[in-house]
């Protein structure tokens, strides 16, 4: 496995190359003319730079790591038949050599390295001809989305290396990790800089300001718990988180989505919901596209009937946190036996589910999207990583703060607009274990939940401890007839859950190459 320490800026620009850009993202020019030296000169270069950030260089995270680690780890999902890796990651049994782990990471750093070359190539390169306004606009993209490779790295490993030029490890490929709280702190400066200099409004698919403030509040919630063990949020973070959700919510036009099937169906890409989502084109070659699709139950509803590797089924105790009025939730995020999806293999009659697998990210076929050329390799659902609904759920929990709960008007209002689209009763009156559990019911096989558990186990361990522990992490038998499921075994035995589950382990690669990751953590800032 490739070590994150070898990534360079050559690395950089031949992926950058060949990276699938979306027609409204820029035409790309030939290899050919693009080398470190030339590059970043105009506008349309540095909009094309940035273009690559959404979408193959995720691709090691978005393929392999997304779904295990958000909701296999937290406990929503279970694969009991794709090796020991997922295994680990459903009872708790994780080593330093689980590969999902090392993927993660390094699909992680990965980003990260792109963006920092990004970054550097555009301070380096770009000319006194390009507006300040456009060139601050470029830099605010790759930062934005390095923010959101570190909001991913801190949450699951919380103590690691902050790296903003990759160039200097090639002479000190040694480097220790840095403190959470400083790694936190690299991120708000990140999303800070996006705030101040990414446009209010830009081509489909691209960051806005509003994305940036969107993020920000996120990332203020998660750090007003930070070390707060005794239960109780740092009130000037929630304050933060408050403010910058309430300026999206209420300033920025956007609108949640009407129908909650539909934001995971290709006709409503980048739909006005999607406040950050990756930018997937058509591809056939390995791990250049998104292949989600082959967690798909079936190939007949695959593109060239081919690549469903064995889909996931919901945890037990996933399928009991959906109550029967959570119908049009349940039925868009996975399948039960009987459920029937016209809109996959629509030309051959739609689909009847012959078993509990994930209904998110299967799309259907090549027909059922309007792309001839799709394959299961290359799914063009343009997966989103935070939605408006995320930052109404965010804002309730920030006006909720350290009080037990609340029946404030306004958290109700936008908690309740969730609710009503889903066709579920309104609340009264919210509660921790309220907005948790709705988290995990609209983002469930979004990768969110375990970032959730984590950021719960900040203040209050002894709760997320109880959650983990109390989890039914197994398959069930269901009966359609009788609308009846049946909890089966554990697929291995299951580990206790301790405060400690919450950090994963650094990858052994990664130590073995560098063994400064084993030693404490050291400060970023002076």
């Amino acid at each position: 496995m490739k070590s994150i320490y070898k990534i360079t800026v050559s690395t950089l620009l031949g992926i950058m190359v060949l990276t699938g850009c979306q027609e409204d993202f820029l035409d790309r020019p030939a290899q050919s003319e693009i080398s470190t030296e030339n590059f970043y000169q105009t506008k349309q270069e540095i909009r094309l730079g940035t273009a690559a950030l959404y979408s193959r260089v995720w691709a090691q995270w978005n393929n392999i790591a997304y779904i295990p680690l958000g909701d296999i780890l937290s406990g929503n999902l279970v694969i009991p038949w794709q090796g020991a890796d997922l295994v680990q990651l459903n009872t708790f049994t994780l080593s330093g050599s689980n590969q999902r782990l090392t993927d993660g990471w390094t699909g992680l750093y990965t980003i990260v390295a792109h963006c920092n070359g990004t970054i550097k190539g555009i301070n380096e390169n770009t000319p006194a001809t390009v507006s300040a306004a456009d060139k601050n606009a470029g830099l605010a993209e790759a930062r934005f989305i390095r923010a959101m490779a570190y909001y991913h790295l801190v949450m699951l490993w919380g103590e690691v290396p902050i790296i903003e030029d990759n160039t200097k490890l090639i002479k000190s490929p040694l480097i220790n990790k840095n403190k959470t709280a400083d790694v936190y702190r690299f991120i708000t400066e990140d999303l800070l800089f996006a705030v101040e200099n990414l446009p209010a409004t830009d081509s489909k698919g691209r960051v806005t300001s509003w994305s940036a403030k969107g993020m920000l509040s996120k990332v203020y919630l998660t750090m007003s718990g930070l070390g707060e063990l005794g239960g109780n949020r740092n009130q000037e973070y929630l304050n933060k988180a408050k403010l910058y959700a309430q300026d999206v919510i209420e300033n920025s036009g956007l609108t949640l989505l009407p129908s909650y099937p539909d934001l995971f169906k290709t006709q409503f890409n980048d739909n006005p919901e999607s406040l950050f989502a990756l930018q997937w084109s058509v591809s056939s070659g390995w791990m250049e596209g998104n292949q989600l699709l082959t967690y798909s139950p079936s190939k007949d509803i695959n593109p060239q009937k081919d690549g469903a590797w064995g889909a996931p089924s919901p945890s037990y105790d996933l399928y009991l946190a959906y109550h029967t009025q959570d119908s049009i939730r349940r039925k868009a995020t996975f399948m039960l036996p009987g459920d029937y999806y016209a809109e996959l293999n629509a030309a051959g009659g739609g689909y009847t589910a012959t078993g509990s697998g994930m209904k998110k990210h299967i799309i259907g076929n090549e027909a059922d999207n309007n792309a001839p050329a799709m394959t299961f390799l290359g799914s063009i659902e343009h997966n989103s990583l935070l939605r408006l609904a995320d930052v109404y759920l965010v804002y309730a929990e920030a006006i909720l703060g350290n009080n037990g709960s609340t029946s404030d008007a306004n958290a109700l209002l936008y908690f309740n607009k969730i609710r009503t689209r889903a066709g579920v009763d309104p609340v009264t009156v919210l509660n921790t274990d309220v907005i948790l559990n709705e988290r995990r019911l609209e983002f469930a096989c979004e990768g969110q939940y375990w970032f959730d558990l984590v950021r719960l186990s900040y203040y209050n361990p002894q709760k997320a401890v109880g959650l983990l522990s109390n989890q039914q992490r197994v398959t069930f038998e269901y009966d359609s007839a009788t609308e009846v499921a049946d909890p089966n075994d554990p697929i291995g035995p299951i580990s206790p859950a301790t405060f400690a589950t919450f950090t994963l382990q650094v990858p052994a690669v990664e130590v073995i190459a560098n063994p400064k990751l084993n030693e404490p953590a050291v400060s970023y800032y002076e």
